[in-house]
C-alpha cells in the first residue's frame, strides 16, 4: 500500500473548513484501496485578535463584514454549500465568536491520544460550534469534547488551565503563514504540494492519487 501524508491547515471557527472536511472524507472514500492516507490537523486562526472569552457574534460579524445584512448574504451562500456537503449549518444559534487557540491546543494533544482521536475531536468541535452554537473557546466545553472523544478529561482540564503548548500552537500558525498559507482549509500533501480551499471531492481525490503515484 502506498501511503500519503495529508496535513490539513484549518480553523474550527471556519465554515469552509467544515465543508472542506466533509468533502475530504468523500474524497478518501473514493480513493483506490491501495492508497492509504495519514491525516494530521494543523492549526490556523482566522482572527487571533479575539479576546480569550470571545466576542458577541452579531458584533463580530458587523465589524468583520461592515454590517449584519452583508454578513447574512455571505452566510446564505455558505449554508447552500453546507447542504451540498451534508452540513445543516445553524448560524442563528451561535452566540459567541470564539478565540480558537485553546481548541487548537486540544486538537494538538489529541494527535497522540490514539488512532482516530484527533479527527473525532476536530469533527466534534465543528459540530459543537456550527450545529449547536456552543462556545468552543470555553474550557468546560473543551473538556467535555475530550471526554466524548476518548481523551482523559482530568489531564485536559489541567493542561487547559496552564500555558501548555500555547507557544507551540502559535509558532505553528506563524509557520503556516510564512509558508504562504493565507486562506483555509489548505491541504498539504507529502509536505510538498498544496491544495487550497474546500475543493470538491473529485479534485482532492485526484490530487492525492497523483501524489501517491509519484511516491
Amino acid at each position: 500500500m502506498t501511503r500519503v501524508q495529508v496535513d490539513i491547515v484549518s480553523d474550527v471557527m471556519c465554515p469552509w473548513c467544515y465543508i472542506g472536511k466533509k468533502r475530504y472524507e468523500a474524497a478518501l472514500a473514493a480513493l483506490d484501496p491501495d492508497i492509504g492516507v495519514d491525516t494530521h490537523w494543523r492549526p490556523y486562526q482566522l482572527d487571533p485578535t479575539l479576546p480569550p472569552e470571545g466576542k458577541p457574534r452579531d458584533l463580530y460579524l458587523a465589524e468583520k463584514f461592515g454590517g449584519l445584512e452583508r454578513a447574512r448574504e455571505l452566510y446564505a451562500n455558505i449554508e447552500a454549500a453546507g447542504r451540498g456537503a451534508g452540513i445543516p449549518f445553524r448560524f442563528d444559534t451561535i452566540g459567541v465568536s470564539p478565540n480558537t487557540l485553546d481548541a487548537h491546543r486540544l486538537i494538538r494533544w489529541a494527535r497522540t491520544a490514539g488512532e482516530g482521536v484527533q479527527d473525532r475531536v476536530v469533527d466534534r468541535l465543528f459540530a459543537l460550534f456550527f450545529l449547536e452554537g456552543r462556545n468552543i473557546g470555553d474550557h468546560a466545553e473543551l473538556v467535555d469534547v475530550a471526554r466524548q472523544c476518548g481523551m482523559d478529561p482530568a489531564i485536559v482540564e489541567t493542561l487547559l488551565a496552564s500555558d501548555s503548548d500555547k507557544d507551540a500552537v502559535s509558532q505553528e500558525i506563524a509557520l503556516a503563514r510564512s509558508m504562504g498559507v493565507s486562506g483555509v482549509p489548505c491541504f498539504i500533501l507529502q509536505n510538498k504540494y498544496a491544495v487550497v480551499g474546500a475543493q470538491d471531492p473529485a479534485t482532492l481525490a485526484e490530487a492525492i492519487a497523483e501524489v501517491a503515484s509519484g511516491a
